[in-house]
């Protein structure tokens, strides 16, 4: 019998205790890990310590869970593959069990209660519930009947979605909650398609605008905008744009001289216009108008709502949401994170001004420095070219998980490590941007770098396993046994 960890190749080499682990991934990870650990250091120093390795000091902390992770690590990596598949839905339900447990008997931190503490230190549920929703994903996915396109397998998968996102919502923490959506980009992978991303990104974009300005101004423009597209991609301007300008004249007319305000009178004229179109692509058997057609009259039906949901959020959530529009700005107030956290970064330059020196990390004029808005240390200590590092080292990191996802031969392994990558990228996009002022603050963590042991392992496991995965499938290459 051969044994798992001394197998001899027919060309003599010998298979090492790891096997095939894809190294420069795991560089990678350690790379970014090490820059968190000096980040957080600098953050949380305090000279005038008595004792400057007391557990008392934040980086210490993160030091410890450093270790805990390095453990956990290298069991996730010695485990068999099949073990993963194997407890995919275990680990599932034991992820939504912690969820509501959190949620009826957690700690609340920040108004979320999606915490538990135990022996004085914090964990989150969410955290490790995106390992399970990855490798219940991925499990679901490889089965053999499974089909993207086909609607009962796709109510499966956004189920696996939404019970976590559910309860996510119901702790108080929508931020996290989100992070599930990264979830989408692996759908689109495995065939989901393109045009049924749309509407997501239209309702977004509508929710967006809709605080900005009025429903009036929202649906002039959609008019204009739908009815020349419409012109353009059914040579309506040839045979029928005199007929629609006709009966469009006539129901403003109608609706201008009836005693009903200017919202209710854009509304007719909108019906008028959605089933014109209607009937000029149906008589001209234009198809494709149908699809812009849907989205107009979704986007009458989506906007008058807009200001019923804003009011059934958060208080914080509103200011978070009012000032990344630019509709609140004050900086001493609900702006002043990230007003302060773009000073950070901007004064930085380019090489920074040094490790330990940022002025405004030292005096603390960044809220939570050493957690959510551990970027802004890079950008002030060490500049444009130490962020540009940082940027570089998570888009290999990820770039490395998709290409270990796409020469994992089997589904489960390829599921898995496009849902590793969008995760991952969804983070820091949100995190990264959210700091500089291009994201609404959301309170995600940056992977790998944020403060916060719970946060460091659950990503930890989650990035070990793909690299296990991907192991698993080299070794199968080169000894076939």
């Amino acid at each position: 019998m051969i044994s798992e960890y001394n197998i001899s190749h027919r060309g003599g080499a010998t298979r090492s205790l790891f096997g095939s682990v894809d190294r420069v991934a795991l560089l990678l990870y350690i790379a970014i890990v090490i820059i968190g650990v000096v980040c957080i250091t600098s953050a949380s120093f305090d000279s005038e310590s008595a004792n400057i390795f007391s557990f008392k000091h934040n980086y210490i902390k993160q030091l410890m869970w450093v270790g805990i992770s390095s453990i956990m690590a290298t069991v996730v990596l010695l485990l068999d593959r099949r073990l993963f598949h194997m407890f995919a839905y275990p680990a599932y339900i034991l992820g939504i069990l912690m969820l509501l447990a959190a949620l009826l008997f957690g700690k609340e931190v920040n108004g979320a209660k999606a915490w538990f503490e135990v022996v004085g230190m914090r964990i989150q549920p969410v955290e490790f519930v995106k390992i399970a929703t990855a490798l219940m994903m991925a499990r679901i996915m490889s089965d053999y009947s499974f089909n993207i396109r086909r609607f009962i397998d796709l109510v499966k998968v956004g189920a696996i979605i939404l019970i976590p996102f559910g309860i996510i919502v119901l702790q108080n923490d929508t931020g996290s909650g989100l992070v599930l959506g990264a979830f989408l980009f692996v759908w689109y992978r495995e065939g989901l398609s393109k045009y049924l991303y749309f509407p997501a990104l239209f309702t977004v974009v509508l929710f967006i605008v809709a605080l900005i300005f009025s429903p009036v101004v929202i649906f002039t423009a959609l008019l204009v905008l739908f009815v020349l597209y419409s012109a353009m991609r059914s040579g309506m301007l040839l045979g029928h744009f005199r007929f629609f300008c006709l009966v469009v004249c006539v129901a403003l007319l109608l609706a201008l001289i009836t005693p009903l305000s200017g919202y209710v009178s854009l509304m007719i004229a909108c019906g008028v216009v959605a089933v014109v179109l209607l009937a000029i692509a149906l008589k001209t058997r234009t198809m494709e108008l149908i699809w812009p057609i849907v989205m107009f009259v979704y986007a009458m039906l989506f906007v008058p709502t807009v200001d019923t949901l804003f009011e059934h959020l958060e208080p914080h959530q509103k200011n978070r949401l009012l000032t990344f529009v630019g509709l609140v700005d004050d900086p001493r107030d609900v702006g002043y994170n990230v007003n302060q956290s773009k000073i950070a970064i901007g004064s930085g330059g380019m090489w920074g001004k040094g490790f330990m020196e940022g002025t405004q990390i030292k005096y603390d004029y960044v809220p939570e420095k050493h957690t959510d808005f551990i970027f802004c240390i890079v950008g002030e200590e060490f500049g444009f070219f130490g962020a540009l590092i940082v940027v570089g080292l998570y888009i290999a990191l990820i770039l490395r998980i998709m290409r270990m996802g796409e020469r994992i031969k089997e589904p489960f392994g390829r599921v898995y490590c496009y849902s590793v990558s969008a995760i991952l990228l969804l983070h820091v996009i949100v995190n990264m941007g959210m700091t500089i002022g291009l994201m609404p603050v959301m309170g995600i963590p940056l992977p790998l770098m944020s403060y916060g042991g719970s946060s460091l392992l659950a990503f930890t496991l989650l990035i070990m396993i793909a690299i296990r995965l991907d192991a698993s499938t080299q070794d199968n290459d080169l000894y076939n046994i």
